[in-house]
């Protein structure tokens, strides 16, 4: 079986910090090598991979200005997709563009909708949806206008994330992207009204929304920024947080840094919108609320959640070997057909 895995060209894949597309790429082409897949990875030029590697982009756009970014992705995919008769599947992460192609070539595409940036590109979708298998990677992230092959979670490299049955430290965390669909604003108040030490992690993706309303609460004492972080640190914060508090505005397709944070055994305050309900279990790996007010309750409750079933149970249903596999096993499915 010859797949060719087409990544996005935002970032490096894997990512050196943020950019969950090409991370989950990631993921799956070295779950998918270990297995015995032979797999070609679209990527970027200084992208890691033990599959082979197929590049046009020296680097990724949001790390190199001078790459215009429709322009390579035009040549990015092109690359790919000019090379289709080689390969039994192509396996688009690419979002919708590379559907505009599909009906060009013999070789079946599956596309991994890692959420819609907008009901305007849902049209595009729709037009391939009958020739094109989609999987979704939630069933909350369903659209009701497609069809789809599979739900598939995404999976993590557990090996990454170390559990933690004592922290270390008495401080809730915040990790993710500034931009208010994801509630940094919230879990500010959440905190100072816990009367807790927040830590906050991620990218600044919105800067008017981090000057109005982040930074003036950053005091280095109650309020801790400590920018974007990976391997060991990422694994250090969260492992010794008391929680990860996730009050999410929009409904949310996933949520990797969640899994991530319940691998360690950390639990997870989230508000009950998207994808929350399917990764966690109300009461038992965190607690699902409904407003800042609620969040600041359950809190209190944080220690009747034990730590170790937050980690059993993302092992069980979160690993990038269960990802691989039941991507193998669609993968099967679509070529005896």
């Amino acid at each position: 079986m010859k797949i060719a895995m087409l990544s996005p060209i935002a970032w490096r894949t894997p990512p050196y910090h943020y950019g969950p597309w090409e991370k989950v790429t990631s993921l799956l082409t070295e779950a998918l090598v270990k297995q015995g897949v032979d797999v070609t990875l679209f990527a970027t030029k200084d992208s890691y991979t033990n599959a082979k590697l197929e590049a046009v982009s020296p680097k990724g756009y949001e790390e190199d200005k001078n790459i215009a970014p429709k322009v390579w992705e035009c040549l990015h995919i092109s690359n790919c997709l000019e090379q289709a008769d080689k390969f039994d599947i192509i396996h688009n992460q690419f979002d919708f563009l590379p559907l505009t192609y599909s009906k060009l070539i013999k070789t079946p595409m599956v596309t991994t909708i890692h959420g819609f940036s907008s009901p305007k590109i849902i049209p595009v979708y729709k037009k391939y949806d009958k020739h094109v298998h989609f999987v979704a990677i939630s069933n909350a992230d369903r659209s009701q206008e497609l069809t789809y092959d599979a739900t598939i979670y995404h999976g993590i490299d557990l090996d990454d994330f170390s559990y933690i049955e004592h922290p270390k430290k008495n401080y809730l965390l915040y990790f993710g992207r500034f931009h208010p669909d994801k509630g940094a604003r919230e879990a500010i108040e959440i905190a100072a009204r816990s009367k807790k030490k927040l830590i906050m992690a991620g990218i600044i993706q919105d800067e008017q929304y981090f000057k109005n309303y982040i930074e003036p609460y950053i005091d280095n004492k109650n309020i801790v920024y400590i920018g974007s972080i990976g391997g060991e640190k990422r694994n250090e914060v969260l492992g010794n947080a008391l929680a990860l508090l996730h009050p999410i505005s929009f409904n949310e397709p996933f949520g990797l840094s969640v899994v991530e944070s319940l691998a360690c055994g950390t639990p997870v305050v989230a508000f009950n919108k998207g994808s929350m309900p399917e990764i966690i279990e109300h009461e038992k790996t965190g607690f699902l609320v409904n407003s800042v007010s609620e969040a600041v309750d359950y809190l209190q409750k944080i220690d009747t959640l034990d730590r170790k079933t937050c980690h059993n149970q993302t092992k069980k249903r979160f690993s990038k070997e269960r990802m691989a596999s039941e991507y193998i096993n669609l993968y099967k499915r679509i070529i005896s057909n």
